[in-house]
């Protein structure tokens, strides 16, 4: 690993490259860390050598999975780049990027434009609040759209998009790019692989459409300052230098969004989105200070971006690799790291050294001797240090605050493909959840699985061919189980009755139980109703626990009981051969005595799923949803795209999201919340009682 140059905290941007999957994030950082010199090759990620695409995960199925980052150093600033994955299933991913980055570039293909990706990650930045630029990528396609794609964003992301950049040619004509802050066109030298142009003036039949660009942006830039308004109503035009600094004012309010194009295939634009993310985008000093607290305190400070302050840096992920160990990525808050420093995970008190500082570039790793505040670094072979947690100095201790990840709720049942793979799988699955927190594995004793559970099918499979590669461990998939549950429908009542005689002291119990059904989620509830000691205090206690496990064995296919009232209001005891565990049977049979009179009917989990699509894929969901025994609650239409809520019983969703990702070329997307519990109809109510059965026969 060579060594790289020291950049102090003014010379140091942090940008999240976001966008939807196929939007070309990668090749556009592949592209501008070429253009900037700072990689040497310019990568394909057709061909499987992006600088930011290159575990075989990523290589096997043609996409971005992780975050990774790389930088390009643009004349002497050092433009920290984040690529980040555009499918949802590795929305994480996304978030850890949003959450250290003090700006964003949201990449939107000329061809397929604003997209259910696009949208989710402008939600991210809307809720963090940092200044955003928008990239039109892939101007070279065939059907490429810049002004179409443009009013896509205008509709549906801000109306405060405002292009800096027109193109000159679309599709295969591409070939200039017209700048709205200088006036002049940059016209691309084929064949040249960082972008060369020659600076034009604006071509005859281009000059009415720059006219109508450039007098909207000299007109909003105008109004974001009294003084700048003033001079342009008074006849003045507004400079370069003014309008850039307008322009920066303006995306750290969220008043504006600049809108660039060009191709990253060709290089062509990189040059000068480079130079604009300087100019326009903050270092981290001047980016609002940091919330932090003093772990064991209720104190809030803030962590300010200077090397004189006291440390806070914030781990946002986590990548174990074969012969490297463990790598821990960080963003620097506030104070400075040098190599070999001493540090405290704030989260664990335990200390941390860090040897081998360095600065990432893909899967590279530029060893530095010092990292300013702002900066973003990777250190291995931490002990003790996973993603979220804190690193500060012992002396005073803080703790940032952490990366919201969104809770996982895809879920498929594993097993070892062998025996020794089993015996591996609680180390392995463990480690993978510190890589990554949105993947999660428990064994449900419920259901006697391992349950996994992740953001979508994609996400689980790469999980587990991660497992496979780093840990060498193998599984094998089933369908979960699904965790029914019963309850009763009517009240009734009888007697449970335990009595046994052997040679020696007997065993006796007598009890009267009512039951009563309850609304749906209010649980169990025992209820004692005994009057004049028919049976004493103590044991009373004794049938309710009768009564809960019995419930807890089932009525109609083995599944606990739930939402009942057990009233125990009768029965007769021994002075001698009465003992807990007499009555706690005796409620046992009670239970069982009485359930069977109660109308027990069976209860399957029900889902709310809502699934965002495309207007002209809405039929085909709704007709797959009501074919899952869905029953639609609404529809919610927003420029070109519907949002559908609907409740689906969980056990119709086994890999809902391979089928909806078919049927919308993976344009829709869908979340979903377990909602409650709802009667099975009687014919799903017989499948699983027959299921269990033959479950049951199978283990005797």
């Amino acid at each position: 690993m060579s060594s790289a140059a020291e950049y102090t905290t003014d010379r140091i941007r942090n940008v999240a490259v976001l966008g939807h999957g196929g939007s070309g994030k990668s090749t556009l950082v592949d592209a501008m860390c070429f253009a900037a010199g700072t990689s040497k090759r310019l990568g394909d990620v057709d061909e499987g050598h992006a600088l930011t695409m290159h575990t075989p995960e990523e290589l096997a199925h043609g996409v971005s999975i992780q975050l990774t980052p790389a930088y390009a150093d643009y004349q002497g600033t050092k433009v920290n780049l984040l690529d980040t994955p555009g499918y949802l299933d590795f929305t994480g991913e996304a978030l850890s990027a949003v959450r250290v980055a003090d700006a964003a570039i949201i990449v939107v293909s000329a061809t397929s434009g604003v997209e259910v990706g696009t949208e989710r990650v402008w939600e991210y930045c809307e809720a963090r609040g940092i200044p955003r630029i928008f990239f039109v990528s892939m101007l070279d396609k065939e059907h490429a759209s810049f002004e179409g794609v443009y009013q896509q964003i205008k509709e549906r992301l801000s109306d405060k998009a405002l292009p800096v950049e027109i193109p000159v040619g679309e599709g295969p004509d591409f070939h200039g790019i017209i700048n709205l802050f200088s006036e002049k066109t940059h016209i691309y030298k084929k064949g040249t692989m960082t972008g060369e142009y020659d600076e034009e003036d604006i071509p005859e039949e281009y000059s009415d459409r720059e006219s109508q660009w450039e007098t909207e942006l000299q007109e909003t830039l105008a109004t974001t300052d009294e003084k700048l308004l003033e001079a342009y109503l008074e006849g003045g035009h507004i400079s370069r230098e003014e309008a850039i600094e307008a322009m920066a004012r303006g995306m750290a309010r969220g008043d504006v969004f600049p809108v660039f194009c060009g191709s990253a295939k060709l290089t062509y634009g990189l040059q000068a989105l480079l130079r604009k993310i300087v100019e326009l985008c903050p270092n981290p000093a001047e980016a609002p200070p940091e919330k932090a607290t003093r772990p064991g305190l209720d104190q809030e400070i803030e962590a300010h971006a200077t090397d004189d302050d006291t440390l806070a840096a914030l781990v946002f992920k986590t990548a174990a690799e074969p012969h490297v160990g463990e790598l821990s990525f960080f963003r620097i808050y506030s104070g400075k790291i040098t190599n070999g420093m001493e540090v405290v995970n704030a989260s664990e008190g335990t200390a941390e050294k860090l040897n081998h500082l360095s600065i990432p570039l893909g899967k590279e790793r530029v060893e530095v001797p010092t990292l300013h505040a702002g900066d973003i670094g990777v250190v291995a072979k931490l002990k003790h240090t996973h993603t979220n947690d804190t690193l500060c100095t012992r002396d005073r201790p803080v703790e940032l605050q952490k990366i919201a990840f969104p809770t996982p709720d895809i879920a498929i049942a594993i097993k070892g493909e062998s025996r020794n793979d089993e015996d591996k799988l609680g180390e392995a699955l463990p480690r993978l959840h510190e890589e990554d927190p949105t993947f999660i594995a428990e064994f449900n004793p419920e259901l006697h699985q391992t349950i996994a559970r992740g953001l979508g099918e994609l996400h689980l499979d790469v999980q587990f061919e991660r497992m496979a590669r780093k840990y060498g461990v193998r599984v094998e998939t089933e369908q979960p189980k699904i965790a029914y549950r019963e309850t009763i429908t009517a009240k009734a009542e009888g007697q449970g009755r335990h009595k046994k005689q052997t040679g020696g002291r007997g065993q006796f119990g007598d009890c009267w139980i009512r039951l009563a059904p309850r609304a749906r989620g209010e649980g169990y509830e025992f209820v004692d109703s005994i009057k004049g000691g028919v049976i004493p205090g103590k044991y009373v206690p004794s049938v309710d626990r009768g009564v809960q496990e019995a419930a807890q064995r089932g009525i109609v296919a083995g599944y606990p009981v739930v939402d009942f009232t057990a009233e125990c209001y009768f029965g007769s005891y021994h002075a001698v051969d009465s003992s807990d565990i007499a009555f706690k049977l005796a409620g046992t049979l009670a239970f069982k005595n009485v359930a069977e009179k109660c109308r027990p009917v069976l209860l399957e989990p029900v889902v709310e799923v809502s699934v965002t699509t495309p207007d002209e894929y809405m039929g085909d969901i709704m007709g797959d949803l009501t074919s899952r025994r869905g029953k639609v609650l609404g529809m919610d239409s927003n420029g070109g795209r519907t949002t559908i809520k609907a409740m689906v019983p969980e056990a119709e969703l086994y890999k809902y999201a391979a089928t909806l990702r078919s049927m919308t070329q993976g344009r829709a997307a869908h979340t979903r919340r377990l909602a409650g519990y709802e009667q099975a109809p009687d014919q799903v109510a017989q499948k699983v009682a027959e299921d269990r059965r033959k479950e049951a026969e199978a283990e005797e």
